[in-house]
């Protein structure tokens, strides 16, 4: 049985892919941050907009409470890869102490879990204040996001944030060194049931638990799936997203937006241009974006002369050479 919760409308999953767009859009290739898809999720969601802070979680909105965790997974064909797949998050939560490194692992991992336990149930006293409801009406979650690189690809799930339960686990110490410096004592923390390897305790640098996670398989109607740039859609054709004052000025220079009005632009400029990288153009700030589709081939023929980190930049390119 999955372990995801539900999320999105259907409407709000959509929202999200265009908003996901306009912020690609704007980052101009920059590494994706916490704040980036905080306020994506507020704004799908009609959430209001909440200053983003690593002291508390992410989201609070009445009874709902999300700390987001993010990962990017390199994979070059297809974020889907990951589905069905077990990850490691590089840090849980630095708000724990260790006791005696040489002592019982057990002990220690029941330690771990109940510092853990009353860190959860501060975030939902906090989720609980400030949303005017009781504790015991929390929903506590933790949102997994998952992103490529290139920031072509996108997957997201939830599942409830609960303290693990010290009777289901054993733990053993593990000795790493890597012969440049001081070695460290971590606590590898496994499930009972599965015999899979569920937390790493580190103690150098300071403590953190890193956890690993399941992802959903690729079936499940509880994981998210966004493609932002060249998006391929049923008809085989590829979909891309531009700002609107982009698809304005594209719409001025070629009389159209339609799909063989916009591949034939493409593949003219793209027989005009060489392999030199453009500068770059930094998109308009606006609050909307548009959907272009336009034949595989075009784009294809495009992507492979012209450098770009997003589409609406692939399209601003051509646009400034046609002008």
């Amino acid at each position: 049985m999955s372990h995801a919760l539900p999320v999105f409308t259907p409407e709000e999953k959509a929202r999200v892919q265009k908003l996901l767009a306009f912020r690609v859009a704007q980052m101009m290739g920059r590494k994706l941050e916490e704040d980036d898809w905080s306020s994506v999720y507020c704004a799908a969601k009609g959430i209001p907009e909440q200053s983003w802070s690593n002291l508390n979680i992410d989201v609070m909105h009445g009874r709902l409470g999300v700390e987001h965790k993010m990962l990017c997974y390199r994979s070059k064909p297809s974020l889907m890869a990951a589905s069905g797949t077990s990850l490691m998050h590089p840090a849980a939560t630095r708000s724990l102490r260790t006791g005696d490194l040489w002592g019982d692992p057990d002990k220690e991992m029941a330690s771990i879990f109940e510092q853990y336990r009353d860190l959860l149930d501060t975030r939902r006293a906090t989720v609980a204040e400030r949303g005017g409801v009781s504790p015991s009406e929390v929903d506590l979650r933790t949102g997994w996001l998952l992103w490529q690189e290139s920031l072509r690809e996108f997957l997201y799930f939830e599942e409830r944030m609960v303290a693990p339960e010290s009777s289901e686990y054993y733990a053993k110490w593990v000795d790493k060194t890597d012969g440049k410096r001081k070695g460290s004592r971590n606590l590898w923390i496994y499930e009972r049931k599965s015999g899979k390897k569920r937390f790493s305790l580190t103690t150098s640098a300071g403590v953190k638990l890193q956890p690993y996670f399941d992802v959903p398989g690729a079936l499940d109607p509880n994981l998210y799936h966004w493609t932002i740039i060249g998006e391929v859609i049923d008809t085989g054709d590829v979909r891309i997203w531009l700002t609107r004052r982009t698809a304005e000025t594209l719409r001025t220079l070629i009389g159209s937006l339609e799909r063989d009005e916009v591949s034939r632009f493409v593949m003219e400029a793209a027989r005009n241009r060489s392999a030199e990288p453009s500068a770059v153009v930094d998109p308009e700030d606006v609050d909307a974006v548009v959907e272009v589709v336009l034949s595989a081939e075009a784009y294809a023929a495009i992507g492979e002369v012209v450098p770009s980190t997003n589409d609406d930049h692939l399209i601003q390119q051509l646009i400034d050479g046609n002008m």
